[in-house]
């Protein structure tokens, strides 16, 4: 049965989705870790450096007297400024008792005279935090249950995705993969099955090319080409096969269409400019050239789809095995 994480990165969007998860999940912690904190009040410090503060603001105003700065100073310590305080009344550690009565009188009468409905402190900066990724984690949630409900719903309810059976496809077709070998054929450098099956409107697959020692010489794939009809699910009726090579300036490109496309000159000649135009046939072998690299793509399964559209149109399941080779230098 094919895995939840399979059903799921197979589609971009969902990636999407899961990348921009993963991104606020590390790179939040990660940038509020790195912040430089610049002119800012003492509200953000550790409680024993806002102690230090207000022991220091507490014999300045032994000092200078001065009501206005001594409340300024109290009020930039935040809400913990009252509990710092209780904590210096109950060990002054030195300092005059009776500075800090006159500092505490000073403060009430302060507090009196604020309005009722006056804040008495701000908000710290850590709630602040906690607050924005529960808001942004709330709106990435429902973003990504939007999304990702077809296919939960899909796999509660037992029903059959176009992945699912494109992966089923893939793994009974493996099970027939071409020995070259037994063949006296040289063994290809690399050999993939792809299946295309109506509605995976997505359906684009490419596979990298590199030699045993890990030197990349190109890419294949194939991907859709042509559509026939309207509505849902598209309906394919042909599909392109291309080889990319490094050493070589043109990528080579087929065109593999089903039997009534290929019959059809209005396509045939909207699709002649693609590449060679080839008529899927069960079993039939197509080969792509370039430079210094060869394909041989080999139609494994064909199911046409019915309906409305004329017969053999559109397919309903495609399988190649695509393997590749590397041209041999001329001696």
């Amino acid at each position: 049965m094919l895995s939840l994480l399979e059903l799921l990165f197979k589609k971009p969007l969902v990636v999407g989705v899961v990348a921009l998860i993963l991104g606020i999940l590390i790179g939040i912690p990660i940038g509020w870790s790195t912040v430089t904190v610049v002119d800012t009040t003492p509200a953000v410090l550790r409680s024993d450096l806002q102690e230090d503060y207000l022991r220091m603001a507490i014999d300045s105003f032994r000092v200078n007297a001065d009501p206005n700065l001594a409340v300024q100073r109290w009020v930039n310590l935040g809400p913990s400024a009252s509990q710092i305080f209780e904590k210096i009344q109950k060990d002054p550690k030195g300092m005059d008792p009776r500075v800090i009565t006159i500092y505490n009188q000073v403060i009430q009468t302060w507090q009196k005279s604020l309005p009722a409905s006056k804040p008495s402190g701000v908000l710290p900066g850590f709630v602040v935090l906690l607050a924005a990724i529960a808001v942004i984690l709330l709106v990435v949630g429902v973003a990504a249950f939007i999304f990702l409900r077809p296919l939960l719903r899909n796999r509660s309810t037992g029903e059959v995705t176009p992945t699912m059976q494109m992966t089923e496809a893939n793994r009974e077709a493996e099970k027939s993969k071409t020995d070259f070998q037994s063949l006296g054929v040289a063994p290809p450098i690399t050999q993939n099955m792809t299946t295309y099956v109506l509605g995976d409107d997505l359906y684009d697959e490419s596979f990298s090319i590199d030699t045993p020692g890990g030197d990349f010489l190109g890419e294949y794939g194939v991907s859709v080409s042509e559509l026939i009809g309207v509505g849902d699910p598209k309906k394919v009726t042909a599909l392109e096969i291309w080889l990319f090579d490094k050493n070589d300036i043109k990528t080579a490109t087929k065109v593999l269409m089903s039997a009534h496309a290929y019959s059809d000159g209005t396509i045939r000649a909207r699709l002649e400019p693609k590449g060679e135009l080839v008529m899927v046939e069960p079993q039939r072998q197509v080969m792509l050239e370039t430079a210094t690299l060869q394909l041989l793509a080999k139609v494994v399964d064909l199911q046409y789809g019915s309906g409305a559209l004329p017969a053999n149109s559109f397919f309903e399941r495609l399988t190649l095995e695509l393997a590749i080779w590397q041209k041999t230098k001329p001696a």
